[in-house]
């Protein structure tokens, strides 16, 4: 065994994969008769049986719209809710609770800030500057922002490894520019941006930045504090949480300041004919009912990540990360796209004369969940000079023997070409 292999093996020993593994249900399920190799963990990540159990707990037992109830279960369930955000907020390093607002998701919480900040500080003539490598999601929010308030949408550049462009950046701030938006981690690449470079950088300035999360929370410690980020986005389908739930981080001076997004629910302070006053925070950001049960799903999540230990995950992925670049870059024929030295697990790929789709749905024969496409980052491929790639991304329950058998099966696929 390699080296590498013999690193990989101590940190999974350290993790003990196959009690990891044991509490993912879904692992269990066999594709086209053949075991499940899910390296699809940049889409959405599987959930563990504790998420699950927990969720279906609540809505078998517990279930009542939350906050303003005055029976057990309202209460029961709002208790457990303000306690996920509690757990959340300390994963993170927020100030207090306050700074954590629940939403749909990232796309959503990207959208409340470019719609909210841009209301309240954009007008013509103003700069909104954003990275050539972000998903669609922290890109065309901004861009339609910046269109509506007859600002300027700027883009700064990428290099050939796939990492920003830092002379770029500095080279396209100006006292123009209102908001930074960026990605911590790319989706499409697995490239792990200079955050607390820009950051620096943005506010000798005095411009915030909002920073996309997404690709990032699970694989990579946060201190929201440390960084001095304004704001920080990020999904909880992500990080074996539920669907249809997300954390908008947000420093209190800026989410005081700016005005909400949404209408109606416990985000109401006091309604008049003539007027209406607005919740504090971080009820001001959260209309109508809650997705509540999510929201427990998700600080169950974050529990446990906590478990393992976030260091630990991250060093786990880097292994498996290496030993597939190592693996993909010995066959022939292959070309990675990002090949920056700081990345998580994503590895994307094309194989000479052939397409993506096509690389895809044979591997799936074998059982073997990847993304192909352009993973919703087509300006950063415009960029490349290509449509799309086959994207494997790994997470916690991944193993060296399921990258192994990729390999192999990818292998088999390639000869089918030629």
């Amino acid at each position: 065994m390699c080296k590498l292999c013999n690193q990989v093996q101590l940190n999974f020993n350290k993790m003990d994969i196959e009690n990891i593994r044991s509490k993912f249900p879904i692992l269990n399920q066999k594709i086209y008769n053949k075991p499940l190799v899910y390296f699809d963990n940049a889409a959405t990540t599987q959930k563990p049986q504790s998420v699950i159990d927990t969720m279906n707990e609540f809505y078998t037992m517990w279930n009542s719209n939350v906050h303003r109830g005055v029976h057990y279960l309202s209460n029961y369930c709002t208790d457990a809710c303000e306690q996920a955000r509690k757990t959340v907020a300390d994963f993170i390093g927020a100030n207090s609770e306050k700074e954590v607002i629940f939403t749909q998701g990232t796309t959503d919480s990207v959208n409340i800030i470019a719609d909210t900040f841009c209301r309240k500080y954009l007008k013509g003539g103003d700069e909104v500057l954003v990275s050539q490598v972000e998903h669609h999601s922290n890109f065309v929010p901004w861009q339609q922002a910046a269109k509506y308030h007859n600002a300027k949408f700027v883009v700064f550049d990428m290099l050939p490894d796939g990492r920003i462009n830092i002379e770029d950046f500095k080279s396209k701030l100006s006292d123009k520019t209102k908001i930074v938006a960026v990605n911590h981690v790319s989706n499409a690449l697995g490239t792990i941006n200079p955050i607390k470079e820009i950051i620096d950088i943005a506010h000798k300035m005095n411009i915030p930045v909002f920073v996309d999360g997404a690709q990032a929370i699970h694989h990579i410690k946060l201190d929201v504090r440390e960084l001095d980020v304004d704001f920080y986005a990020f999904s909880g389908h992500k990080m074996y949480g539920p669907t249809g739930i997300g954390v908008l981080y947000g420093k209190e001076k800026w989410l005081e300041d700016i005005p909400p997004y949404r209408f109606g629910g416990e985000m109401i302070g006091r309604v008049y004919n003539t007027h209406t006053t607005f919740n504090e925070l971080p009820f001001k950001f959260e209309a109508g009912t809650p997705n509540y049960i999510g929201q427990i799903g998700l600080g169950k999540a974050v529990e446990f990540i906590n478990e393992i230990g976030i260091n630990t995950i991250s060093e786990a992925e880097q292994t498996l990360l290496n030993h597939a670049t190592e693996k993909l870059s010995a066959i022939e024929g292959i070309t990675i796209y990002g090949t920056a030295k700081e990345k998580t697990g994503i590895i994307s790929f094309l194989v000479d004369g052939t397409h993506p789709f096509d690389i895809g749905i044979i591997l799936d024969k074998y059982g073997i969940a990847t993304r192909t496409g352009h993973h919703c980052a087509q300006p950063l491929f415009d960029r490349i000079g290509i449509t799309g790639t086959i994207r494997a991304s790994f997470a916690v329950y991944n193993t060296i023997a399921e990258i192994d058998y990729f390999i192999e099966s990818l292998n088999k696929t390639i000869k089918m070409f030629r």
